[in-house]
């Protein structure tokens, strides 16, 4: 299983972020959670200070592109084996960044790479 990471998490149901919580945990997968209010979601605290996680196979983004330049050394820092870019939060320079530094930058959905056993 992947051990994954949501930045821009959520306990509000009608997310996207959250949606991907549920879905990732009802597929075995550890989630780490960041957000910009200490919830719960699922029994887990959404933290709201970057951690230095261990062990992250993925970083998944719901963090419009215009937010995102906080987070790229911190990403860089994590060293994940890719980052998920969901519609909406394309970004061609963090992309690049990732790239430069080994990271699979991939544009894509969370919840349909899991519905469709890509993930």
């Amino acid at each position: 299983m992947k051990k994954t990471l949501i930045i821009g998490a959520s306990n509000n149901p009608e997310r996207y972020s959250y949606k991907a919580a549920e879905r990732l945990l009802a597929y075995g997968h550890e989630i780490e959670l960041l957000g910009l209010k200490v919830v719960e979601v699922f029994g887990k605290t959404v933290d709201t200070e970057r951690k230095a996680y261990e062990e992250l196979d993925t970083v998944t983004l719901y963090v419009g592109p215009r937010n995102q330049p906080e987070y790229y050394d911190y990403v860089v820092s994590l060293k994940p084996k890719r980052v998920i870019f969901n519609p909406g939060t394309e970004n061609r320079e963090f992309e690049n960044l990732l790239t430069k530094y080994g990271i699979e930058a991939e544009e894509a959905c969370t919840l349909v790479l899991l519905g469709t056993g890509q993930y």
